[in-house]
C-alpha cells in the first residue's frame, strides 16, 4: 500500500539487515517503518540513530510512557495514521493502560493522565502546532510539575522528531502493521512450556 516499495530485507546493508531482524526478534513482526525507510541506508541510520538518542534515554524524567504519550497525542494532531497505531501500540504498553492511547490522541485534556503529563501534552501541542509562540512563560508551569530545562528540550525534540516522522510516513501511505491494532489491549498469550 506503501507509494515507494520497501526494499527487499535480504539486500540491505549488513548493519541495518541486523538491527531489523532483532526489532522482528523482539517485536514477533518487523514494523513497517524499518523496512520503508531502509530504501535510504543513510537516511535509515541518521533517523534511528536520533529516535533511539531521544526514546530510549535513560536520563531525564520522562518515562517511556510519557515519551510515547507526546509521540501519541502529536501524532494524531498531525493526521499520522501510522505513528497514532504504532505508538498507541507502545504507549499502552509502557503504561499498562489499555485505553490511554486513544484518549490522548482524540482528547488528551479528558484522558485518565496525571496533571504533569497534561502540562507535558499541553506544551507538546504547543510545540507541536505553534512553536513559533512558544515564550518564556511556558517554562514555569513545567517547572513546577517536575521538569527540568533539559526534559523541556527532550519534551520539543520528540515533538519536533515526530512531526518529519509523521510527514515522511503520511507522505509515503505507510500503513501500519495489523499486529499494532492489538498490542496492549488484549494479554499476550504466552507459547505453552
Amino acid at each position: 500500500m506503501s507509494r515507494y516499495p520497501a526494499p527487499d530485507l535480504n539486500q540491505l546493508p549488513d548493519d541495518i539487515k541486523a538491527k531489523v531482524l532483532e526489532v522482528q526478534e523482539k517485536a514477533g513482526f518487523i514494523p513497517n517503518v524499518f523496512l520503508s525507510l531502509a530504501r535510504r541506508p543513510a537516511e535509515w541510520r541518521a533517523f534511528f540513530a536520533y529516535h533511539d538518542a531521544l526514546m530510549l534515554k535513560e536520563d531525564g524524567s520522562l518515562t517511556k510512557g510519557e515519551r510515547e504519550m507526546i509521540v501519541t497525542t502529536t501524532s494524531a494532531a498531525n493526521q499520522c495514521l501510522y505513528c497514532v497505531v504504532a505508538h498507541g501500540a507502545i504507549l499502552r504498553i509502557y503504561e499498562k493502560k489499555p485505553l490511554v492511547a486513544d484518549q490522548v490522541a482524540v482528547n488528551y485534556r479528558k484522558a485518565d493522565i496525571t496533571p504533569r503529563q497534561k502540562a507535558m501534552l499541553d506544551f507538546a501541542m504547543k510545540v507541536c502546532l505553534r512553536s513559533h509562540e512558544v515564550n518564556d512563560d511556558d517554562f514555569p508551569p513545567l517547572h513546577a510539575h517536575g521538569f527540568s530545562d533539559e526534559d523541556i528540550w527532550d519534551i520539543a525534540s520528540i515533538t519536533a522528531f515526530f512531526g518529519l516522522s509523521n510527514r515522511l510516513a503520511s507522505f509515503s501511505n505507510m500503513q501500519p502493521n495489523p499486529e499494532f491494532f492489538l498490542m496492549g489491549r488484549v494479554p499476550k498469550v504466552k507459547p505453552a512450556q
